[in-house]
């Protein structure tokens, strides 16, 4: 073997500029050195392929060193590090194989990685052997990948491109190297998009980067249903869905039945995985699928039938009652013949109750909390500019005529007694108690948050015609479209547990 020298070996873990131990240029020289005189008496006691390392210095070299520029010292130091050791290998101690290629490296490089240090210290065959052949358990792991994971023991910072994230991702996390699966990481959260949001919420459960998979999951949340993407209804898996719609977090563009159309589309989509067509087209193609299945099947409820079961669990955490409760909602499910009857039987037990319960006054009421986030009604808007509107959410079940509007920047929630007719008949008590929150959401184009805002759970208590200011923007950096999420649960007596 050749002579590595100083030069080469005093880019070997240098501490970064700006980093805890890399201050002036003192800093840097001194630290270099410490290095080599490290590596001299560690080869001492090195094995035979190591141990023929000789070090030069020559005593000139630290003044010169002193009297580079420190930042062109530190980018010289790296590129030639790099050159020299990795890319053509020079005075290389151990063969890498895998993957169909070969990488002459060096074992005091390697031992970066957790995964070498443990080879060439442990009881493995390997920590003797001058070649080495890698098997990959990972399919996620290519050539490609291996090279830049490797490369980067030579270097201070490394070049990740997006489409090779997830792939220098799983190497890095077979290899060990922490720093590197940081800095995949911090690209993947810059990143997040329709096209790489689902890719990307399975490989951090895969490799254990948890804030990215939080990222994801409150990307769909937000995106699921008010950004309309085929691709997103096709990568979702059947645990997945169940977990956001499950998920009182989980923004809607009107109501419920927005929640169970788009369940529709992407059970559609799962078990169709050839449809072509445009989005637009999705919603009609879907609805004559389920009409060619009912002829089928004799009326059979598709949950019930061998293809439908498998989506019963996701299907099972809409909350039916109110989709059920808006007439034109009811109808088309009925038509659909997803729902099987026994579910909605229950449904309609629930509502008699709460009928009964909403003409009459039944004295103190019962805050369980907790049951706001499985039980709350979900309810949605869409603000697409800073001008005045109004509207009420369709099957609002709660015994109230509730208005909501948008005006000079404030949210306001009127409890209307002018009309007194609907689907229930509206309670003339002087009181009624829904707790409720109020959530606000400004995306990007890529669908990232870049405005939030968030009431958490409150009592609403409102009298006959009485108006609310739920939420004052004033003075707030608000960027429209703005999307609305509202949750309501009307909270019952002692008692009986909120549905």
């Amino acid at each position: 073997m050749g002579a590595l020298s100083s030069q080469m070996l005093s880019g070997w873990r240098r501490p970064a500029v700006g980093q805890p131990g890399a201050g002036g240029e003192e800093d840097l020289v001194e630290p270099a050195i410490a290095v080599v005189d490290e590596v001299e008496e560690e080869s001492e006691e090195a094995s035979p392929a190591t141990s023929q390392l000789v070090l030069k210095r020559k005593s000139g070299t630290e003044g010169r060193h002193r009297k580079e520029p420190l930042r062109k010292l530190a980018k010289d130091s790296s590129e030639s590090v790099y050159e020299a050791l990795f890319l053509r290998g020079e005075d290389s101690d151990v063969q890498i194989c895998s993957l169909g290629g070969t990488w002459n490296l060096h074992r005091v490089y390697l031992c970066q990685s957790g995964y070498f240090t443990s080879m060439f210290s442990g009881a493995w065959r390997e920590a003797t052997m001058n070649t080495i052949e890698l098997q990959m358990p990972d399919e996620n792991i290519d050539r490609e990948a291996l090279h830049r994971a490797l490369g980067s023991l030579y270097q201070d910072s490394v070049f990740i491109p997006t489409r090779r994230v997830l792939s220098i991702l799983a190497t890095a996390s077979m290899l060990q190297l922490d720093k590197l699966i940081q800095q995949c990481g911090e690209v993947m959260k810059e990143t997040i998009s329709v096209r790489t949001v689902c890719r990307y919420y399975y490989s951090s459960e895969s490799y254990g980067l948890p804030n990215i998979r939080t990222m994801c999951f409150q990307w769909l949340l937000d995106n699921l249903i008010t950004q309309p993407s085929e691709q997103v209804l096709r990568e979702v898996t059947l645990d997945l869905m169940k977990e956001l719609i499950a998920s009182s977090e989980l923004f809607v563009m009107e109501v419920e039945m927005d929640v169970y159309t788009k369940l529709k589309e992407w059970m559609f989509l799962q078990l169709q995985p050839t449809w072509r067509g445009p989005y637009r087209d999705l919603l009609t193609d879907t609805n004559s699928w389920l009409d060619r299945s009912k002829r089928e099947t004799e009326g059979t409820p598709f949950l019930e039938t061998q293809q439908g079961r498998a989506f019963v669990p996701v299907f099972q955490q809409l909350r039916l009652a109110y989709i059920i409760f808006d007439l034109s909602a009811a109808r088309s499910m009925d038509h659909d013949a997803v729902i099987p009857a026994a579910w909605l039987s229950q449904v309609y037990r629930e509502l008699a109750i709460l009928q009964v319960e909403q003409i009459m006054d039944f004295g103190p009421i019962n805050v369980n909390v907790s049951a706001l986030f499985g039980n709350s009604m979900r309810c949605g808007a869409k603000l697409h500019r800073d001008e005045m509107c109004s509207w009420r959410w369709a099957g609002f079940i709660f015994g109230w005529d509730l208005v909501v509007s948008y005006t000079d920047r404030c949210i306001i929630f009127w409890r209307n007694m002018l009309n007194n007719c609907g689907s229930l008949k509206f309670s003339l008590l002087w009181q009624k108690k829904i707790a409720f929150r109020l959530r606000l959401a400004s995306l990007d184009r890529a669908g990232n948050a870049i405005f939030r805002k968030d009431t958490e759970y409150q009592i609403l208590a409102l009298k006959k015609d009485e108006k609310l200011v739920v939420l004052n923007l004033e003075n707030q950096d608000v960027v429209f479209p703005i999307y609305m999420a509202c949750n309501f649960l009307y909270l019952r007596r002692e008692g009986h547990s909120p549905q």
